[in-house]
């Protein structure tokens, strides 16, 4: 039986509660909000009664947000989803809103209701991946005998754990074994693997596992225990962080450190549940370490809802007693499928820490997701070498974990040090140091580019690899920064452009060199707005297109510096175009915002695929200018509309009642099978063609400076001022007819040429044998009524891109004073069709099934080919003739 809802409340106040056993077979679950000062509202216990649904719990960390349940139907499966608590809710907004009735009791009571209830929604099952290697045989690793010997390390495989002493390349790794030197090991803090379990039964990890802080969500346990035969996962990034110093496997780089587990990657897990997971604990934990999110597959964008967006700014504002959680996300192992970071909403958080990988050489392995977002590298596996670590089982280890997700714990396992010997360094602190110490790597890589402040950034590495010594070294007298202030500007809207409904409409048309839209940030504006200096910038932007892949966003800022938000992405072909997402970019810290800031949209410009922008808007994140003013960011309720509508203070919104679940691949499905073995590179930036071209249709503000020296060249064509006739989409959709017509007219023409030259062959007879003139004379064994293939094709002549093989065809006609073309190219009639008693010798066809490569007719034209031929013309080769 439930309990009272203010006995639950007490209780999760003074932190006694566990999170309550979901049964999600037998009840839909919802979280709503409900204001508990409202005057004229309904109180909770009302409101969950006319709801129909009662009490489960406080719905994590979050205050005044409460998970509800309802009984399902015995047998019964509505249709269209309908979904009775939601219908209902929705009800009572459209009776409170209503004009008429006034004074009914109906009306009422809605008004009530939706007075204390602003928000509901109903909880789907997801899954979220993780970001770890299949296993692969292990390479030979070096040793690290003296090490060992200072220390009193007997673990038996720390002399291949190379992230921590690297013999081979002594400049790339983790560099701890000065901080072990300070005698800083970690004790004290936590850290939670949020992840598929942990196994707290491994000698390696039972005395630092932390059962308190842990917790399942998976099963809704309290033990996170890795049950499935893959749930490995969690365990090898633990092991990583917090392996104790004993004659297991290896150790961790904070040995001395505790590690809670929290479950939520073996299994669909619902929104309210992750929410409670990222904030587990909070007031203990201080890292949560997140090797997972969607699919690196190179097409997906997706990010966190409102209640996963709260718990994450919950820990922000509250956790640790108010100096922040600090979230550590793995940037993605998708790479090689051309996935960029900057399109995964959790790691484009300026909440996260996002790490990226290099391998033992210092190299970038070709898995690891490049994007403005990437703040430091970790070292993981490649080139031949993969991380050591624990392993599920009472003293298993592993020898081939790596990703993107085996370096994040390698960076948690530096914050826990700093930690130690700092605890009062808030989660914005924590980035400061790493942006001030990331040790730049490879300085001859051409993708590293100016940054503020002397500083270089690289869309691989960030700012450069994370250093343990000389992080906590500068963690030892670093100054804390002051509190975070912020500054939003307003909507900038192209051409009328509005997105409503999942309809986009106006914008500026993309036209060749892309369009730009530029912004004026003024010192009045950050002063007014308590804003001193700069860190993340958000840029959210509404773009229709119909293949998303195509587009290439880019931000110039007033100095000349310019991140790459997101570039082309081939195996994205989404047509839903940019509905209000968010990019981020940490490449401007430090930078002074004031003046014209610039957003330039490009595509591929490919036929028969296009779109239009439609309008951004910029948050600029940073330090406060006078602390007393500052005050904590909250996560506005609101939709993705455009232009934004003004939000009151608490608005009533619902959100869809679509019950269709988000099952996120786990990382290994997209992490290469080569991950350790294949070499990294230094010798390739992130975006080859990344200057977005320059043309601009439109500026939102007149401008007498002249625009950001960054830019392009508009692909000109045959016609110097075809970009110019495109700027306007009534021309070109006039030019696009005109081309048309004359196009079906000249198909006509030729059309009736060709029946006419069939009613004069019917006019005559063919020759008999006697008299009759075989094909043979003309190099070629067929013989037969000649037809109107015989005829010279003006429009036949022979493509330069032909090979061999099919001039050689060609060849015997022309030398015999033929018409020069390959007899099959001729034949109007079936090859084994004749005139009566005439068979002919010569077959179109060979006598295999297979056509060899050269002869095979294509029937879909490339991506980069015209297809506006009609079906069954020809273009005058060979190759891309097509069969009648």
């Amino acid at each position: 039986m439930l309990l009272p809802w203010a006995f639950l409340s007490s209780l999760f106040v003074l932190g006694l509660a566990e999170p309550a056993r979901r049964t999600y077979d037998t009840h839909d679950y919802y979280v709503l909000r409900h204001d508990p000062l409202s005057t004229t509202g309904a109180p909770l216990v009302e409101a969950l009664q006319t709801l129909g649904v009662e009490l489960v719990e406080q719905a994590g960390e979050l205050k005044d947000h409460w998970l509800v349940r309802r009984l399902k139907p015995p047998g019964l499966v509505t249709r269209d989803h309908f979904d009775p608590v939601l219908s209902t809710f929705k009800m009572f907004q459209a009776q409170a809103n209503a004009p008429l009735a006034v004074r009914s009791p109906q009306n009422q009571l809605a008004r009530r209701i939706t007075a204390s209830v602003d928000y509901l929604s109903l909880q789907t099952l997801r899954r979220r991946a993780k970001r770890a290697p299949p296993p692969i045989p292990p390479p030979p690793q070096p040793s690290s005998q003296d090490v060992a010997a200072r220390f009193g390390i007997q673990d038996p495989l720390f002399p291949k754990q190379w992230h921590l002493v690297n013999n081979d390349f002594p400049e790339h790794m983790m560099n701890v074994t000065g901080v072990w030197d300070m005698g800083f090991k970690g004790k004290g803090v936590i850290s939670s693997l949020v992840d598929d379990g942990l196994e707290y039964e491994s000698e390696d990890l039972s005395q630092n596992f932390d059962a308190e802080n842990s917790f399942d969500f998976n099963d809704h346990q309290k033990l996170p225990t890795p049950k499935n035969y893959d749930d490995h996962h969690g365990t090898r990034c633990a092991g990583q962080v917090a392996a104790q110093k004993n004659n297991v496997c290896g150790v961790g780089i904070a040995y001395e450190s505790k590690v809670a587990g929290v479950r939520i990657l073996s299994g669909p897990i619902s929104d309210v549940d992750e929410a409670a997971a990222l904030n587990y604990g909070f007031q203990n934990v201080s890292i949560y370490s997140c090797s997972w999110g969607p699919p690196d597959n190179g097409q997906s964008m997706e990010g966190p809802n409102y209640l996963i967006k709260k718990a994450v700014v919950n820990g922000i504002n509250n956790g640790r007693g108010g100096k922040g959680s600090i979230f550590v996300f793995a940037s993605g192992n998708g790479a090689g499928h051309g996935d960029q970071c900057n399109f995964d909403g959790y790691t484009n958080s300026i909440y996260s820490i996002t790490v990226s990988a290099v391998d033992y050489k210092g190299l970038h392995p070709y898995y690891s997701e490049t994007c403005a977002a990437n703040m430091i590298v970790a070292y993981s596996s490649g080139s031949g070498r993969h991380i050591v670590t624990t392993d599920k089982g009472k003293n298993a280890c592993a020898t081939t974990h790596g990703g993107t997700s085996a370096a994040a714990p390698n960076a948690v396992g530096v914050f826990a040090l700093a930690l130690q010997v700092r605890p009062d360094l808030t989660w914005r602190d924590i980035q400061h140091l790493c942006v001030e110490t990331a040790r730049r790597i490879n300085p001859e890589d051409p993708d590293w580019e100016d940054a503020p402040n002397d500083k270089r950034y690289s869309y691989k590495y960030g700012f450069g690899v994370l250093d343990a010594y000389h992080y906590v070294k500068a963690a030892q007298t670093w100054k804390l920064v002051k509190p975070q202030a912020w500054y939003q500007t307003k909507a900038i809207q192209l051409n009328n452009g509005t997105y409503h409904g999942n309809t986009y409409e106006g914008g500026e048309f993309i036209v060749p060199g892309g369009v730009e839209s530029k912004t004026l940030i003024t010192k009045e504006m950050l002063e007014e707005n308590n804003l001193e200096t700069l860190e993340h910038i958000n840029v959210k932007v509404w773009i229709s297109h119909t293949t998303r892949g195509e587009v290439e966003v880019e931000l110039v800022s007033p100095n000349g510096i310019r991140s790459i938000l997101g570039g082309a992405r081939a195996g994205d072909r989404d047509s839903t175009g940019y509905p209000g997402w968010t990019f981020m970019t940490v490449k401007h810290w430090g930078e002074n915002p004031i003046g014209h800031w610039t957003l330039k949209v490009k595509d591929q410009n490919k036929p028969n695929s296009n779109g239009t922008f439609i309008g951004w808007n910029m948050i600029f994140w940073g330090s406060s200018i006078d602390p007393s003013k500052a005050y904590k960011f909250e996560v506005p309720l609101g939709n993705d509309d455009f232009p934004p509508t003004e939000i009151p203070a608490r608005p009533i919104i619902v959100e869809p009642t679509s019950t269709t679940s988000k099952q996120h691949a786990k990382p290994t499905n997209h992490l290469p099978g080569d991950h350790g073995v294949a070499a990294g590179e230094k010798t390739k930036p992130a975006f080859p063609s990344s200057t977005v071209g320059s043309t601009s249709t439109t500026t939102t503000l007149a401008e007498t400076s002249s625009p950001a020296t960054i830019s392009g060249t508009p692909d000109i064509g045959w016609f110097s001022d075809m970009s110019k006739l495109v700027t306007s989409q009534k021309w070109f959709f006039v030019a696009l007819g005109a081309v048309s017509l004359f196009g079906i007219g000249v198909g006509m023409f030729f059309l009736w040429r060709r029946r006419m030259a069939q009613t004069r062959a019917t006019d005559y007879a063919p020759l008999d044998d006697e008299n009759g003139h075989s094909m043979t004379a003309l190099g070629t064994s067929v013989s037969g009524p000649r037809t109107t293939r015989e005829l010279y094709d003006a429009f036949g002549e022979v493509s330069d891109d032909d090979d061999d093989e099919t001039t050689a065809l060609r060849q015997p006609l022309a030398r015999s004073g033929g018409l020069g073309f390959h007899s099959g190219f001729l034949d109007d009639d079936d090859p084994s069709t004749t005139t009566a008693g005439m068979p002919s010798t010569y077959r179109d066809e060979p006598d295999h099934q297979e056509e060899p490569s050269h002869s095979r007719l294509r029937e879909t034209p490339r991506d980069d080919e015209s297809s506006s031929s009609p079906p069954g013309s020809v273009d005058g080769s060979w190759e891309h003739a097509s069969r009648e």
